[in-house]
């Protein structure tokens, strides 16, 4: 077992503050991989969960005093498999599984000299059975946020809560609900068969994109974005792309992420109001996150079987990010993209920002009848962009006293504060 007194792996004992950091920036970063490590160990993801915040616990109380050690995962991973066997023994269920864990530990003590940093960079199959647990089919898609955002993000209920605006009591009822539905329905610590794994990775990517799309444009609130969750969901897509790197669509989501997350530098102003596309300064915009975006989509182009829905998306996000202004974005090139992510991921979403495209190519009145459509079909009543883009379509026109109507009707839909503001701004002339 890795003592966290032992001289030879710790280092001098910190300020109490320091030593916090270190366990908040040891847990942000190897959680998932700790919580995995666990649960194949004593195959229940809940108790492997309470394992992990115990052993949590005990670093904040320890590592102020006794210093960090060398390798702070590790030490986290120990103790909580100590807590494990520990708990057993009370139990009276020290069986063969338990031995074998005990001399796990016991060879741990033998090597803690030796130890090393542990390499963040380091990947392994564990991780890969967690994602795909935390996503499972079972589980709601409420659920399915949450838990990933707890046990591979590492956030914690009250962060979680913070960045959807729900009490923090909501989180914790979701998260535990989750492990009790996991437990009752069996979910095995292992990757689903093959053929299922397609459908699988789907739930996650769209977990990971709703997570991101939420820190992007949040969806209610006194802020317009909320960076640290798209911060976040980048991330965790970047530690899929590494673990799955055979997968196309892993590779377009990242990049799709990449190319929108450049922008936020610039989409807000001082006072944290929202900057338009077209007043955005673009020398504001991440040269680093364009060419992490364009590079994860040329991996995707050459799995060599084509677009899927978030390869589109990924390449009209390059079309913004490599234009050096509005009037010189290629608009042609964004509309076929949207009419083929039309064809095979159909919605009245992309067909609305498929009029906004055409707008910009050919002009309003064009783009104005396919609103129009839109709104006489009834697929995005309540959906305030809707009425927002048909103002803007129709303050084109000329037509400025229907425009504002529109932009009135907008702000009474939208959830977010500081995007009503904009609109009813926009309503009355401003």
């Amino acid at each position: 077992m890795i003592d966290p007194s032992d001289s030879e792996t710790a280092r001098p004992a910190p300020d109490r503050g320091a030593a916090e950091r270190a366990v908040a920036a040891v847990w942000r970063i190897e959680s998932a991989k700790i919580v995995a490590t666990l649960t194949r160990l004593v195959g229940d993801f809940g108790l492997a969960e309470d394992l992990a915040q115990e052993a949590l616990l005990d670093a904040l109380r320890q590592w102020p005093v006794d210093g960090v050690p060398r390798n702070g995962a590790a030490w986290l991973t120990a103790v909580a498999k100590r807590k494990a066997v520990d708990g057993w023994r009370r139990r009276e269920r020290l069986d063969d599984r338990i031995a074998a864990l005990a001399h796990d530990l016991e060879r741990e003590q033998d090597e803690a000299a030796d130890a090393v940093p542990w390499d963040p960079d380091a990947i392994d199959d564990d991780v890969v059975r967690l994602i795909f647990i935390s996503c499972h089919p079972v589980l709601s898609r409420e659920a399915q946020v949450a838990l990933t955002l707890r046990v591979v993000g590492g956030l914690s209920s009250e962060e979680i809560a913070r960045a959807f605006l729900v009490p923090t009591a909501t989180v914790q009822q979701r998260i535990v609900r989750a492990k009790k539905t996991l437990m009752a329905a069996s979910v095995p610590f292992e990757l689903p068969p093959r053929e299922e794994r397609a459908d699988r990775l789907g739930a996650i990517l769209g977990v990971l994109y709703l997570i991101f799309n939420e820190g992007h444009s949040a969806s209610s609130g006194a802020d317009w974005m909320r960076p640290e969750l798209s911060i976040e969901a980048i991330r965790l897509t970047r530690v899929l792309a590494a673990l799955m790197p055979g997968e196309r669509d892993v590779h377009s989501l990242l990049a799709l992420m990449e190319l929108t997350a450049a922008r936020l530098p610039a989409r807000v102003d001082r006072n944290g109001d929202p900057v338009l596309l077209a007043d955005q300064d673009r020398g504001r915009w991440d040269r680093g996150c364009i060419a992490r975006g364009r590079a994860a989509l040329a991996t995707a182009d050459s799995r060599g079987t084509g677009r899927g829905a978030y390869g589109l998306q990924a390449a009209i996000a390059e079309c913004h990010a490599v234009a050096p202004s509005v009037e010189e974005t290629d608009w042609e090139r964004i509309v076929l993209l949207y009419e083929a992510l039309g064809r095979i991921a159909p919605s009245p979403v992309v067909e609305l920002n498929r009029a906004a495209a055409v707008a910009m190519a050919t002009g309003p009145t064009s783009a104005l009848r396919i609103i129009d459509e839109l709104a006489a079909s009834g697929a995005l009543r309540g959906y305030h962009l809707l009425p927002a883009t048909r103002a803007e379509l129709l303050l084109r026109l000329g037509r400025v006293d229907e425009a504002r109507s529109e932009f009135a009707t907008a702000a009474s839909l939208a959830g977010n504060d500081r995007e009503r503001a904009l609109l009813e701004a926009k309503a009355s002339g401003g």
